[in-house]
C-alpha cells in the first residue's frame, strides 16, 4: 500500500491576512452580543454564610497586596 502525502502548499488555505480580516469584519454585523448589565449592589449586611478556609486565609495574607 502506497501512502501519498500532499505537498503542504496544497494543504493549507490559500487566504491571506488581509482576506481574512475582510470576512471577519463582514461577518462582524452578524454577531449579535446582549447588553451587558451590571449587578445591583447589596448591603453588607445581606452577605452572610461566607466561610473562607484558613489555607486561603494565610494565602491572601502572605500577599503585599493584602496583608500589607
Amino acid at each position: 500500500m502506497t501512502k501519498h502525502i500532499a505537498a503542504r502548499e496544497s494543504r493549507e488555505s490559500e487566504m491571506s491576512l488581509d482576506q481574512l480580516r475582510g470576512d471577519c469584519a463582514r461577518m462582524a454585523p452578524h454577531w449579535v452580543v446582549p447588553a451587558v448589565t451590571a449587578p445591583a449592589p447589596v448591603h453588607h449586611s445581606l452577605i452572610h454564610g461566607v466561610v473562607v478556609p484558613p489555607s486561603s486565609a494565610r494565602l491572601l495574607d502572605a500577599m503585599s497586596d493584602y496583608g500589607d
